[in-house]
């Protein structure tokens, strides 16, 4: 009893001992984002002139996600905000496929998707800001991610939670992203390429988060047998057609029985591979 007590009242006085408190990454410098650009062999050079007018426009677009998540749920949860100042997006910017350096588009005032080679994205950072909140991330969390794409999402749900898993089903893509986490030093974060339809059976214990970025036909069974009681899964549901998606949250409680419900409309590139062949589930 004195052992609960003292939990509850430490979370009362330290309520961000509920979030996971990752080891500290090396300051972000000019020096330093030339040192991982080369180690992760992307053409990805740039003047020192153009990295401090990148880290100029972080800062505008740091509070312009804060005041977007205060409007949408009241209170932008600082973990999320957090999140974002200490992950490094231009990092992220580039087209694989093009072997294309897309940095100086990072932390554009206009937030909006931008390619990454072979047909995938990466979204635009408000929508990527609202279902991280949505998601409402813990520190004891194990998450999965359908749908890799630039790495960016998840590697930004792992700077708030135990373990993060992603997985791409365009394999040029999923190959080559999986490279950059390392060397970064984000630990936690696991991927692999296959077809997210099927979830990721392997990793015991289920998911507290399972978090879809591309738009499916319907909700693949897996995924909801592979939430934990008390979990939460969020999902694009509809067709390749602008106006015809829905984000949906499913949750489920204790006793495991799911619930859902429409959150907002939104457009994501579609989900493929077996959600568009196996006949959906009666």
């Amino acid at each position: 009893m004195k052992t609960a007590l003292c939990f509850f009242l430490a979370i009362l006085l330290f309520p961000n001992l509920l979030y996971a408190q990752q080891p500290p990454t090396p300051e972000w410098t000019y020096a330093r984002y030339t040192e991982l650009a080369k180690a992760t062999g992307r053409n990805m050079g740039i003047p020192e002139a153009a990295f401090k007018e990148t880290q100029a426009r972080k800062e505008k677009v740091l509070k312009f996600i804060e005041q977007y998540l205060d409007g949408k749920f009241k209170k932008a949860q600082p973990e999320v905000v957090q999140a974002f100042k200490d992950l490094p997006r231009e990092y992220f910017h580039y087209n694989y496929e093009k072997k294309l350096n897309m940095v100086k588009n990072a932390y554009e005032s206009d937030a909006k998707p931008w390619p990454i080679g072979y047909g995938s994205v990466l979204s635009d950072y408000l929508g990527q800001a609202y279902m991280t909140q949505l998601a409402e991330p813990k520190s004891s969390d194990v998450v999965l991610e359908i749908g890799t794409g630039s790495g960016f999402q998840i590697a930004l749900l792992s700077r708030i939670v135990k373990e993060a898993y992603s997985i791409e089903i365009i394999e040029p893509v999923g190959k080559a992203v999986a490279e950059i986490f390392k060397p970064i030093g984000y630990s936690n974060v696991h991927t692999k390429v296959g077809d997210g339809y099927y979830g990721w059976p392997e990793v015991a214990g289920r998911f507290d988060i399972i978090m879809v970025t591309c738009a499916a036909i319907y909700v693949p069974p897996a995924l909801l047998e592979q939430l934990k009681p008390m979990g939460k899964l969020i999902i694009p549901v509809g067709s390749a057609v602008r106006g015809k998606q829905v984000l949906f949250v499913y949750t489920k409680d204790a006793e495991g029985k799911v619930h859902s419900r429409r959150d907002v409309g939104v457009y994501f590139i579609p989900m493929t591979g077996a959600v568009q062949k196996v006949k959906k589930p009666g």
